[in-house]
């Protein structure tokens, strides 16, 4: 690995709980595998280390490879990985979003491969403490960085407007208006501090699911929209998809795994228009000078994990994949391929 001494320093302490011990399972990782195809002598690039499950599973492979990650808790994970397969790992502590630049700086060149796992990872979801999750009580978190503001801060600090628009664009949320006027009302009299906190409040407004086909918690989709709008999960994702796009060598491949409709629609429209297959203006219009495709597509379109899968690891069900390989096309210029709703909030300082 053509790599320099800048890398963080790679931390030795526990975990701060018992439960983040439980193993982490990679979701798609036999498809992630195929697509992303190692072979002796490439790099790759992990965006989302985590746990470092992708990670170990392509250095069993081969070649060599960086991971990036901006929760603290990942240094851990990275410290058994540089034991593990000495000169063959490297971790970078920061946002995949800032990949080109994170890589420039610690002079990794000729990258082969990306991965980028998205979302939450078990790694979070499985620590209370950390207040990812509505089925743990905790301190109402969801800081994947640790620092700055918290899910706390957001529900108790906007307005009610800004509250239904975040959970009814990051979340989904058909009854946003009704859950943050509960939680401005609920607020008024006690601050939102802690994950049950929430859980009873949106359950109080939705009602808890009724018959044998449950679905969902009812919680859900708000505990995704803050955490969304907080670490500003979109907004890192575009920003990766365009960081890989430059950092790429042609014949190299991308592989993102997403969780919810939100962000594979955005890794579907940027593959789509890099590849070509985005269609073509009317043929009423002039003719206008076309971007030479970026990426090739592939395989299939999008890949599901198996019923098997799903059966063993029910967090891999929303699951979906997608790759492309990279040319020798330039990039792109940036696209603006955020919601058209999406909120213009700035975070609270």
């Amino acid at each position: 690995m053509n790599a320099g001494s800048g890398a963080t320093p790679l931390a030795t302490s526990p975990l701060n709980s018992v439960e983040s011990a439980r193993p982490h399972l990679p979701v798609l990782l036999r498809e992630v595998l195929v697509a992303l195809a190692p072979r002796d002598g490439e790099v790759y690039v992990d965006g989302t280390f985590g746990a470092g499950g992708y990670s170990r599973a392509v250095l069993q492979a081969a070649g060599s490879l960086v991971g990036v990650d901006r929760d603290p808790e990942a240094l851990i994970a990275a410290a058994d990985l540089e034991a593990e397969f000495p000169g063959r790992f490297k971790f970078l502590q920061g946002c995949f979003g800032d990949l080109d630049a994170l890589l420039e700086d610690n002079n990794v060149t000729e990258i082969h491969g990306v991965m980028l796992d998205l979302g939450v990872s078990s790694m979070q979801l499985d620590q209370a403490e950390r207040g990812f999750s509505f089925m743990r009580d905790g301190p109402l978190d969801m800081r994947m960085s640790q620092s700055g503001v918290s899910a706390s801060d957001v529900v108790n600090g906007y307005d009610e407007q800004d509250l239904a628009t975040i959970l009814y664009v990051y979340g989904e949320e058909r009854r946003s208006r009704a859950i943050a006027k509960a939680i401005v009302t609920k607020r008024e009299q006690a601050p939102i501090t802690r994950t049950f906190d929430l859980v009873e409040l949106v359950t109080s407004v939705l009602g808890h699911p009724r018959g044998k086909k449950k679905g969902a918690h009812p919680a859900t989709r708000t505990f995704q929209a803050l955490r969304i709008f907080l670490n500003n999960e979109l907004g890192e994702l575009i920003r990766g998809l365009m960081a890989a796009e430059k950092c790429l060598a042609p014949g190299g491949r991308l592989v993102v795994v997403t969780f919810h409709s939100l962000e594979d629609r955005i890794v579907k429209k940027f593959l789509t228009a890099r590849t070509g297959q985005g269609g073509r203006p009317s043929r009423y219009m002039p003719d206008v000078e076309t971007q030479a495709p970026s990426f090739e597509s592939q395989g299939k379109r999008s890949v599901s994990p198996s019923d098997e899968e799903v059966s063993t690891n029910s967090r891999s069900r929303s699951a979906r994949l997608r790759s492309a390989v990279r040319t020798t096309a330039a990039p792109w210029p940036e696209d603006d391929l955020l919601p058209r709703n999406a909120p213009q909030l700035e975070v609270l300082s």
